[in-house]
């Protein structure tokens, strides 16, 4: 089965890659949409996940792991909602904005720029590899 790329959004007011670090694994909760909670539900253990602050830095600041796919968020009082378990892999060697994002040819058609509400995106194998580049880090 072929390894899935995601990007996840957060603001670094709320839930900082330092914290993520710190803590070394996380349950990503309270997502309340349902096109992301979709594609939580498409996560599969070993899937790597971009980590994005949102808001002020707006720049993709590290990547993580799903450790623990999809199951029911212990946060949602009511409703059918997911979440899943994520752990850090490595920060980026140079976080990549999102003017370079929204610039580059191979990039520009990532969710994160045409659907900029949405917290839980896919990215494809070639936008994977070039924000790897971009960021001078291996996967």
């Amino acid at each position: 089965m072929p390894k899935h790329y995601w990007l996840v959004k957060q603001e670094p007011e709320a839930y900082s890659w330092a914290i993520f670090v710190q803590e070394g694994r996380t349950a990503w909760t309270g997502v309340r949409n349902f096109q992301a909670r979709n594609h939580l539900r498409n996560m599969a253990r070993g899937d790597l996940v971009f980590f994005y602050h949102s808001v002020r830095e707006k720049q993709v600041v590290g990547l993580a792991r799903v450790e623990r796919p999809a199951y029911p968020d212990p946060t949602a009082a009511e409703g059918d909602w997911s979440c899943v378990d994520l752990a850090p892999v490595r920060p980026l060697t140079k976080p990549v904005g999102l003017e370079t994002i929204k610039t580059d040819d191979v990039l520009r058609t990532l969710p994160l720029v045409r659907q900029s509400r949405l917290s839980v995106t896919p990215v494809s194998s070639a936008q994977f590899k070039r924000l790897l580049a971009l960021a001078d880090t291996r996967a």
